[in-house]
């Protein structure tokens, strides 16, 4: 019992020199993929679907402007593109007619609707663009319409009671229909989209493309790709606003490939191999719209609807608009737009000067 009581102590005292070990601090764990089989379903992939029945609901607005001299079948082309009569051939003139002394603005309308999905399209046709004299600043007032959807789209914004919805007019596409010369662009070819393509955005198109030959129809779709980007024109879809590799990968193929499109339109239907297809008949024979062996207007059709109305849609409000209300806001020292420093009404943004086209 004595030769035990000593170590007791020595036990005791070495258990009060040595200090407990503390608890490690709690380490953030590594995110782990929880297989849901096995925690149960929560429901996450119903979003897309939610969004897809709002979208159904309430539809969505799609303006594309199309610019162009007359004669490049700019008319035929929309209608074709969204197989309706959603551009009136009458918005140009006949010979008897006098021919416009400056440039109009005509948007016209309409609802179309496709397995339930409801699309407010615009189209906004520029009689008069290039058929002058003196086709000097011609794209102002193209310029200028632009910025006014711009501007009332900004106006409605800044409203303390604003709508829900806001109507959008904003020019969220502009085809550029370029002559099939088969040589090279215009000088006013390059002022216009030198100068637009920063307040919207540019789809340049080759219009009949069936008066070239293929070979003619290759080089020159080359040659105006190289004079675009020694004038540094960008036009969409535009590098800066690739977000990751895949698009860039996608959209580089585009740019290198199928920029300008070269496409024709048609909006009657003859019979080829027991079908009826869109086409222009010819002496030699059937010219079919949607036969990429014929033209590139299934390239055209894909891109702007099937897979870049969206980003169009989104570089519109997120760049052109944006850039546009900096601006504006900017200059009005940071007031909303109609009321100066000292409540003095200030104009809208005027168009960007221009230099005299050579």
């Amino acid at each position: 019992m004595s030769k035990g009581l000593p170590e007791t102590r020595t036990d005791a005292a070495m258990s009060e020199l040595v200090p407990e070990p503390r608890p490690k601090p709690a380490v953030p764990m590594k995110p782990v993929s929880i297989n849901s089989n096995l925690l149960g379903y929560i429901g996450i992939d119903t979003i897309i679907e939610q969004m897809r029945k709002k979208t159904m609901k309430t539809g969505f607005d799609f303006n594309i402007m199309v610019v162009g001299q007359s004669g490049l079948g700019k008319s035929t082309l929309v209608n074709t593109l969204f197989k309706s009569q959603v551009s009136r051939k009458a918005s140009s003139w006949n010979r008897e007619e006098k021919i416009p002394k400056t440039v109009e603005i005509k948007a016209i309308g309409h609802v179309i609707e496709e397995g339930g999905v409801k699309m407010k399209l615009t189209v906004i046709d520029t009689p008069g663009f290039g058929d002058q004299i003196n086709n000097e600043n011609c794209w102002e007032p193209i310029e200028k319409y632009i910025n006014e959807q711009y501007e009332k789209f900004l106006k409605e914004e800044v409203n303390i009671a604003r709508k829900k919805r806001i109507p959008d007019t904003r020019v969220h596409c502009c085809l550029y229909f370029i002559s099939p010369t088969g040589h090279s662009l215009r000088p006013l070819d390059l002022e216009f989209m030198k100068h637009l393509s920063k307040v919207v955005n540019i789809i340049p198109v080759i219009a009949k493309a069936d008066t070239m030959t293929l070979e003619e129809k290759s080089e020159f779709k080359q040659r105006v790709r190289k004079e675009l980007e020694i004038h540094g024109i960008e036009f969409y879809p535009q590098k800066e606003f690739d977000e990751d590799l895949e698009d860039k990968t996608e959209n580089d193929k585009i740019r290198q490939e199928s920029m300008p499109f070269a496409v024709v339109g048609s909006d009657k239907e003859y019979q080829v191999n027991g079908k009826r297809v869109l086409g222009r008949k010819t002496p030699w024979g059937i010219i079919e719209v949607e036969n990429l062996n014929h033209c590139e207007f299934a390239l055209l059709r894909d891109f702007v609807i099937r897979t870049h109305l969206q980003d169009l849609k989104e570089v519109t409000h997120n760049i052109h608009y944006e850039t546009y209300r900096a601006k504006r806001l900017n200059d009005n020292g940071g007031l909303p737009p109609g009321e100066g420093l000292l409540g003095t009404v200030l104009p809208p943004v005027p168009a960007t000067p221009c230099p005299t086209a050579e």
